[in-house]
């Protein structure tokens, strides 16, 4: 998955860059986010993003310091990794920021050469099809186990 589409360098120059430093992450700005806007993680408690965050390799997309993008990825490091809690703040969409983000991902040195990748989406296959993500070839053996947020979990 070492496909290119968009140059690091020109937004670079814009003031953009890509972190995978966590203490760089406004934790309540990503909170905000996840909890009140999202429509995966809508209900999200702090605790439950703190642990989320910390057991994760997580990259920041930020804009002359301040964070404007945001995505997590659990991995085992070896053989799987899964894309989650992916987004750009509204002010900020439009600019191949997300593009910039998933490119920086499936390139990132730790994780290269993964066996699988998986993502859950409900309006960004767009996107993630230009890095070659595809539909489960075999639905029927994936299967799962779906709490949704309440305000006590």
């Amino acid at each position: 998955m070492s496909k290119s589409i968009i140059n690091d360098k020109a937004l670079h120059e814009k003031g953009y860059s890509i972190s995978t430093d966590k203490s760089l992450i406004d934790f309540d700005k990503v909170y905000q986010y996840l909890a009140n806007e999202s429509y995966w993680a809508k209900g999200i408690t702090t605790a439950r993003l703190t642990t989320a965050i910390a057991n994760s390799l997580c990259f920041g997309i930020y804009h002359q310091q301040e964070l404007v993008g945001f995505a997590r990825v659990v991995t085992d490091n070896a053989t799987f990794a899964y894309i989650c809690d992916v987004f750009v703040l509204e002010t900020h969409r439009r600019l191949g920021l997300s593009k910039w983000l998933i490119q920086t991902i499936v390139n990132y040195p730790e994780i290269v050469g993964l066996r699988r990748w998986s993502l859950a989406t409900s309006d960004a296959h767009k996107l993630y099809s230009q890095f070659g993500f595809v539909p489960l070839s075999k639905p029927d053996n994936w299967m799962e186990i779906f709490k949704p947020y309440t305000q006590s979990t």
